[in-house]
């Protein structure tokens, strides 16, 4: 009887274990998703964390250095602008005024840092 309470007590114990590691991870690995005029908005409580911006490429704003693996550009949403910066390979379907989701930080400079950029397809594909 003894053996059986202790074995339940360990698989508990692990079970209890594994699902708090489970938490804390999903909970670290969120990455949450903002508008711009969202972003900013939050000031600089969100200043260092790893979060999402989406919005418009804005025409004009777009500028690539180190044979295009450095890419500087504004995206816009709402009336309100964040400058981004990316070092890495662009994706084909970047250009000015689509729509494009960032994620990295926001440094102390108030430059959204990008490690990654995903830009959205449009919901239909027309000829040029």
């Amino acid at each position: 009887m003894l053996k059986k309470k202790k074995f339940l007590i360990s698989g508990l114990i692990v079970f209890l274990a594994i699902a708090y590691l489970g938490f804390v991870g999903f909970r670290s690995s969120a990455t949450f998703y903002y508008t711009v005029s969202e972003l900013q908005a939050k000031g600089d409580s969100v200043k260092g964390q790893n979060l999402r911006v989406n919005g418009l490429v804005a025409p004009g704003s777009v500028q690539t250095e180190e044979g295009g693996f450095v890419l500087k550009f504004t995206v816009t949403e709402g009336g309100k602008d964040i400058p981004v910066f990316y070092r890495g390979t662009v994706p084909d379907t970047f250009k000015a005024g689509n729509e494009v989701v960032a994620e990295g930080h926001i440094d102390s400079a108030g430059i959204f840092q990008a490690n990654t950029i995903m830009p959205k397809c449009p919901s239909k594909y027309v000829p040029e």
